[in-house]
């Protein structure tokens, strides 16, 4: 084979399920990334992918050659930047995922030092409180919020975020101030709720229960999926939240809102940087986890 760029274009496709969304990834003509595809399978002699109107799946020649072929592009990528040393500009695209809140509170205000120490260095920065794929989706790295419970992932713990009680001084002043869990109930506050999903089971009022956590059911009229809106509502005096303090630690300063019962806070919130492959990161993906990871280190418990 010439060059990589068939392997390339091949991994991607496989990747990403579709020719379509391979070739927007890479920036080529769709045509162009079927006609490598093509000519890879040619030269290796064997079919590498089922191909229908609906959807592209490797075979099972294509699932072993496709191990192979995303080691030796990490291994080309790290010995292309083996001898690499810090003055050496980080080039191309980068794709990541971030929550939506760590995004604009903490690492927006960042980027700026990072994109002018790498001014050659494309990102493309996606904000969502709903897990995305990133094989499917073409993402190098996530940060992540909670657990990772998609074991084929691969996930460095950064830490912990530490979660507060909230309610505006207005809801409060409706309401009653809670000293205690049994207030709750006897006051009839009123919750929140957020799930990632509209028509998900809430989360329920979280607290700590000797060695570990208990959940409250606590009325609430207003479901939400957006760590914002659930920010916005709180402030609007609409009930009871409990969200991270990198997040609501503004409005705690200036008053608008109002930590209640601190003893009986929900557990912290374990932040990771994911990733798909651990042998398939870049230059650039590592040092953008390394400065993601020293951005929030002031945050995490």
């Amino acid at each position: 084979m010439q060059n990589l760029e068939p392997i390339l274009i091949f991994i991607t496709v496989a990747d990403m399920g579709s020719f379509t969304r391979a070739a927007d990834s890479l920036g080529i003509q769709k045509g162009r990334a079927s006609t490598a595809v093509r000519k890879l399978e040619d030269e290796v002699g064997v079919r590498l992918l089922h191909r229908t109107t609906r959807s592209v799946q490797l075979t099972e020649d294509g699932r072993a050659f496709h191990a192979r072929a995303r080691d030796l592009l990490a291994e080309v990528d790290d010995l292309h930047s083996m001898f690499a040393s810090d003055r050496v500009a980080l080039r191309g695209r980068l794709r990541v995922d971030l929550p939506t809140e760590v995004a604009r509170t903490t690492i927006m205000p960042a980027l700026p030092d990072f994109m002018a120490a790498h001014p050659e260095l494309e990102l493309e920065i996606s904000s969502t409180d709903q897990q995305v794929d990133l094989v499917q989706e073409g993402f190098d790295c996530v940060l992540r919020l909670g657990p990772i419970r998609d074991e084929t992932l691969i996930a460095r713990p950064l830490g912990l975020l530490r979660m507060v009680n909230a309610a505006s001084p207005a809801y409060l002043a409706r309401y009653g101030v809670p000293r205690s869990l049994e207030d709750l109930q006897r006051q009839e506050h009123r919750t929140i709720h957020f799930s990632t999903m509209l028509g998900a089971k809430p989360y329920g009022w979280e607290y700590p229960d000797g060695d570990s956590y208990a959940t409250l059911q606590l009325p609430g009229a207003l479901h939400v999926n957006s760590a914002q809106t659930y920010e916005a509502a709180a402030l609007a005096g609409l009930g009871l939240i409990q969200a991270p303090l990198i997040g609501i630690g503004r409005y705690l300063e200036s008053g608008t809102l109002v930590e209640i019962i601190p003893d009986f806070r929900r557990r912290a919130l374990a932040v990771s940087l994911v990733v798909a492959h651990r042998s398939n990161l870049s230059r650039r993906v590592r040092t953008f986890m390394k400065w993601i990871e020293d951005v929030l280190a002031p945050y995490l418990e």
